[in-house]
């Protein structure tokens, strides 16, 4: 993981609750910047859902290395990694009238580097993968919203075909079924996508069978989404730019591959790595972000068969487009890029699925996550 140089402008910004209220309309976004030291945490910005308007985010907190994150169903709660060695995850609490966010806890991870974090169904365990150390963990979520104590912690064992980035495991993702039974591990280094049977009450994780599926060798499982019909998995493949799509069963909690394509235009002849893959929330589109290529990549979903069809890729106006997000109503997308430090706003069409980008692009230093907050 690298880190970006900061804007000075954000350095020696500061936040009060009087200056972050928003109008009525308005929702708040929350932004994690990349890195350690003054300036670096987590900024609030505020988003016009009628135009897509988005202002520059202000630092709310400092944190340390802050990563992927969540917000809990409930709007009051974030749950972040904390990348390094040893990595660590951390709560908040957050102030539902203005954003703020008061530390709560952070505990060991239980492993290095802390690529992902995920809540279960019942929101009352925060799951997390630790990419370096290659293994899973769970841990329960105390009254206040802290993070409590640790209920599973799961060693990935193998490798794969590519002799630098596959000589062990790398787990890159966790997520939760629909049914909150069962949890998918993407792992880059093994080329597998593993599943867990999850226990709801203690928070445990063990062994499923079959125990895992698998994607060509080479390819390299990043982040993992199911379709909102709960009957399709989709795998965007970091190494192999490419999406991988599943038929899921839910009471098995088996996976079988019915299709893998690219996510790169066909005359494409650079180097690219894929990162974020999110479906509509219309259950039509899938969008995946490409980062070299620096674009978003929009496929149209068969409603009969969850295949996937290119619609078109749309440029993301910066550099290394880690993640991006929907806005509560699904009408709009907001992407953030890492190596250009900012953020721009892409309107969805909810009809061909195709984003046509909304004003400029707006500063952001070293940004590797947002989140809208959740509608009241």
């Amino acid at each position: 993981m690298t880190t970006s140089c900061l804007h000075p402008a954000f350095v020696l910004l500061a936040v009060t609750s009087a200056t972050l209220a928003a109008p009525a309309a308005d929702r708040y976004v929350l932004f994690g910047s990349h890195g350690s030291g003054p300036g670096i945490g987590f900024s609030v910005a505020r988003f016009d859902p009628a135009t897509g308007a988005l202002t520059t985010p202000l630092l709310d907190v400092e944190a340390v290395q802050p990563a992927f994150f969540v917000i809990h169903p409930d709007g009051r709660h974030l749950y972040t990694c904390n990348s390094g060695s040893p990595g660590g995850i951390s709560a908040y609490a957050i102030d539902p009238g203005t954003a703020h966010l008061t530390w709560i806890n952070r505990v060991p991870s239980g492993g290095d580097e802390p690529s992902y974090v995920c809540l279960d169904q019942t929101g009352r365990f925060v799951l997390v993968a630790n990419y370096n150390a290659g293994n899973v963990a769970v841990f329960a979520l105390r009254p206040d919203g802290g993070i409590g104590a640790r209920t599973a912690l799961i060693q990935h064992t193998g490798r794969s075909v590519n002799p630098e980035r596959q000589t062990h495991p790398y787990a890159h993702s966790i997520v939760v079924d629909p049914t909150n039974r069962f949890a998918l591990a993407a792992d880059l280094g093994t080329d597998r996508l593993d599943v867990y049977r999850f226990d709801e009450k203690t928070g445990a994780l063990a062994p499923n069978d079959p125990p895992f599926a698998t994607v060509k060798p080479g390819s390299g499982p990043r982040h993992v989404k199911f379709h909102p019909n709960g009957r399709w998995v989709y795998v965007i493949n970091e190494m192999g730019c490419t999406v991988t799509a599943f038929n899921w069963d839910p009471i098995r909690g088996a996976l079988t591959e019915f299709q893998t394509i690219p996510t790169l235009p066909a005359d494409f002849n650079g180097t690219s790595t894929c990162a974020e893959v999110l479906v509509h929330p219309n259950g039509r589109f899938l969008y995946g972000s490409n980062r070299g290529h620096n674009s978003i990549v929009v496929f149209a979903i068969d409603p009969e068969n969850g295949c996937l069809t290119p619609v078109e890729h749309v440029p993301t106006r910066g550099k290394t487009p880690r993640n991006f997000a929907f806005d509560p109503s699904g009408e709009w997308i907001l992407c953030t890029n890492q190596d250009s430090d900012n953020a721009v706003v892409f309107r969805v069409d909810g009809t061909t699925g195709r984003l046509t980008q909304t004003g400029q692009p707006i500063p952001v230093p070293g940004p590797f996550c947002e989140r809208f907050l959740p509608l009241p």
